[in-house]
């Protein structure tokens, strides 16, 4: 069994992960952005560079062009939290797990 995942993972330190490999979550931001969470056992990690900053996307395939290689197959596509406070209204934060089993599945077969 692997071990749970650090805060952070860099490309490189991912392809050195024992397998199973993690769940993809492409997380999707306003302005066409998308960042990259892995998930495993519980454990959630942000894919960031080798400054440690978050590693962004312009695209879906750029992820897949990123991962792909690594062996994953696909990742599920969620977006981001919004709430209006404005308006009082007091939804609570949907989960990681919600996110993942809701979300839409984005196959990794980039062709170039």
């Amino acid at each position: 069994m692997s071990s749970p995942l650090p805060a952070h993972l860099t490309l490189d330190q991912l392809a050195q992960r024992p397998a199973p490999l993690p769940d993809v979550e492409l997380l999707g931001l306003d302005m066409g952005w998308y960042i990259v969470r892995l998930h495993q056992h519980g454990s959630a990690s942000l894919l960031v560079d080798a400054q440690g900053e978050t590693k962004r996307f312009t695209g879906t395939q750029w992820v897949s062009r990123a991962l792909a290689p690594l062996g994953f197959t696909h990742g599920i596509l969620t977006w981001a939290d919004a709430t209006d406070e404005m308006i009082g209204n007091d939804s609570p934060p949907v989960s990681a797990q919600q996110r993942m089993a809701y979300g839409v599945r984005v196959a990794f077969a980039t062709r170039h």
